[in-house]
């Protein structure tokens, strides 16, 4: 069902341009998508690592599964030519955003899954995708909001708070400011295009911070 497909590549942005009731983007094929994805990696780890406990397995996932990832795959497959998107989309695209053709890639495996089953997205994900996502720079702990925890309950017996402290930007390019607090006082503010990234941002400069201290 060729459909299937046209829709995993239409960006919300684009029915601006084609100004048509009828035609969809691919946000609901998205949903479904990552619901696939996330199944079919948990069963590819499950049975990759037979001796290796639930809480390894999470964060393993974690690294596979998340936007930097998947558009990573995606540039690879080279979405980036096919996506349908407005002029401000795609500049907002080509400078780095990466939800857009995360979410792409998502609504693919979604199409192959309405259009084919799931033994064909299965086989997509863990063919096409899996070498992509399963290499040494991907499969390290650079989740710094975690290892900021680890620290300072290790030093304080305290956890971090974040906080959104500025949004600069239309919605489909914006930028977040986010601090991250202990007791009340700042250790640090991250930028990123996401709140989670500004998180990980702050995170990443606190953990810094404390280690130079």
């Amino acid at each position: 069902n060729v459909e299937y497909f046209e829709q995993s590549l239409i960006h919300r942005s684009y029915l601006q341009v084609l100004d048509d009731q009828n035609v969809l983007s691919n946000e609901r094929l998205e949903f479904l998508g990552d619901a696939v994805l996330g199944m079919v990696t948990a069963e590819y780890l499950f049975s990759l690592h037979t001796n290796v406990y639930e809480g390894e397995l999470t964060k393993m996932r974690s690294w596979i599964v998340n936007k930097h990832t998947l558009a990573l795959c995606a540039k690879k497959l080279s979405l980036d030519k096919f996506v349908m998107l407005s002029y401000s989309a795609e500049k907002s695209m080509m400078t780095g955003s990466e939800s857009i053709l995360a979410d792409c890639l998502e609504a693919v495996i979604a199409a192959i899954y309405l259009d084919s089953g799931l033994p064909e997205a299965k086989k997509f994900i863990i063919n096409s995708l899996m070498p992509i996502m399963m290499n040494k720079e991907i499969m390290k702990d650079d989740n710094f909001k975690s290892l900021l925890l680890e620290e300072l309950q290790a030093q304080y017996k305290e956890s971090p708070e974040y906080k959104v402290i500025e949004e600069i930007g239309p919605d489909h390019d914006k930028m977040f400011k986010v601090c991250v607090m202990i007791g009340g006082q700042t250790l640090a503010t991250g930028d990123g295009r996401s709140k989670k990234k500004a998180e990980q941002d702050a995170a990443k400069r606190a953990l810094r911070k404390l280690k130079n201290q």
